[in-house]
C-alpha cells in the first residue's frame, strides 16, 4: 500500500496541481461547470495532501508517531475527502444533464452564485457527517512489539458503531450517487441521439468509471466490518475480506489521476488551457506526445514558436493495512 500511494502521489499531485494553477491563472471566464471542476479539483488534492501521513505510517511498520489528534483529523479527512470527490462527480453529472436536456432554463435558474452555495453545502454537509469517523479514530498500542497504531474504524473488533455507520454512508455517498449518474446519464445520452459521439462516449465512461472504482470499494469495506460482527473471535476469518478491502483501497485512489482528465473531456475551456499548460511543461516533442494523447478526439493545433511547443486555444490489525 506505501508503494502504492507514494506512485499515486507522484502522479496525481502535479496533475491536480497544474489542474489548479489554470482555475487560478489562465481561466478568466468560471461558469457553472467550472465551479464543479475546481471544487472537484480541490477535493482530489487535499485527498492528495493526506496521503504522505499514511505513507509515512506504513514505511514505520504501522508506528502512528503523530499523536491521537493529528490520527483523528488524517482518518476524518482522509474520508470525507474521498466522498466529496463522489458527490462532485455526481453534480458535475447533473449540471452535463441540465445543460443538454434543459439549456435555456437551467441557465436562468442555476447561476454561479446557486452553483458556489451548493458547493459549501457539499464541503459542510460532508465534513459534518465525516465527525463519527474521527470519534472511532482509535489510538491503540501493542505491548508485545510497543507499537502505536491509528486504527482504522473499518478494522475495529468492536461494530456496534462502525456497521451502521459504514452501511449508512454506503447508501448516503454511494447509492444515491450512482442512481443519479445512471439517470442523468442515460436521459443525456438519449438526448444526444446519434450527435456529439465524443461527448456520449464521454459520459458513458463517466459512469463505468465511477461504478468500476466506487462498487467493489463499498462492498469490499461493509463486507470486512460484517466478517468481524459474523466471527467476532477469529481473526483468521477476517483476513481474506481485509486483502480484499486493502486492494480496494489502493486501486480507488487512483481516481485523483483520474478526474484532471476527466476534468479534460467535461470543459473545453479548461482542457485547452490544460493543454498549453503541458505544452509549456514538456516541450519540444515530450510536450507534443502529451498533448496529442490527451486532445485525442479533438481539433487542437500545435505550432513551435522559440523551440517551445504551444496550444491554441488494532495488534491484531493486518500489517498491510491502513
Amino acid at each position: 500500500m506505501p508503494s502504492f500511494f507514494l506512485v499515486v502521489l507522484i502522479l496525481g499531485l502535479p496533475l491536480n496541481l497544474i489542474s489548479l494553477w489554470v482555475f487560478f491563472h489562465r481561466l478568466r471566464r468560471w461558469t457553472r461547470s467550472t465551479v464543479l471542476l475546481f471544487n472537484l479539483t480541490l477535493a482530489d488534492t487535499s485527498w492528495l495532501l493526506a496521503l504522505p501521513f499514511l505513507i509515512q505510517y506504513h514505511l514505520d511498520q504501522l508506528y502512528w508517531r503523530f499523536g491521537h489528534p493529528l490520527c483523528m483529523a488524517v482518518r476524518m479527512l482522509y474520508h470525507s475527502y474521498f466522498y466529496l470527490s463522489i458527490f462532485f462527480v455526481t453534480c458535475i453529472s447533473v449540471d452535463r444533464y441540465l445543460a443538454i436536456v434543459h439549456p435555456l432554463r437551467s441557465a436562468v435558474v442555476v447561476g454561479r452564485r446557486q452553483t458556489c452555495m451548493l458547493c459549501l453545502t457539499v464541503w459542510a454537509s460532508t465534513l459534518v457527517l465525516s465527525i463519527p469517523v474521527a470519534y472511532m479514530s482509535l489510538i491503540q498500542t501493542c505491548t508485545t512489539s510497543n507499537r502505536t497504531i491509528c486504527a482504522l474504524y473499518i478494522l475495529l473488533t468492536e461494530t456496534g458503531e462502525s456497521l451502521p455507520y459504514s452501511l449508512i454512508f454506503s447508501v448516503i455517498g454511494f447509492l444515491f450517487p450512482l442512481l443519479a449518474i445512471c439517470y442523468f446519464g442515460v436521459r443525456s445520452v438519449m438526448q444526444l441521439h446519434h450527435k456529439q459521439h465524443r461527448l456520449r462516449r464521454v459520459l458513458s465512461s463517466a459512469l463505468v468509471l465511477f461504478a468500476l472504482f466506487y462498487l467493489p470499494y463499498h462492498m469490499s469495506r461493509n463486507a470486512a466490518i460484517v466478517m468481524r460482527a459474523v466471527y467476532p473471535d477469529s481473526p483468521e476469518s477476517w483476513r481474506p475480506a481485509d486483502l480484499v478491502f486493502a486492494l480496494e483501497m489502493s486501486f480507488c485512489s487512483l481516481s485523483t489521476c483520474v478526474n484532471p482528465l476527466f476534468s479534460c473531456f467535461v470543459g473545453p475551456q479548461f482542457r485547452r488551457e490544460f493543454h498549453s499548460a503541458l505544452a509549456l511543461l514538456f516541450p519540444q516533442r515530450a510536450g507534443i506526445q502529451i498533448v496529442s494523447m490527451l486532445s485525442k478526439g479533438s481539433r487542437v493545433t500545435l505550432r513551435k514558436r522559440e523551440g517551445v511547443s504551444t496550444v491554441s486555444p488494532e495488534c491484531t490489525l493486518p500489517r498491510d493495512l491502513s
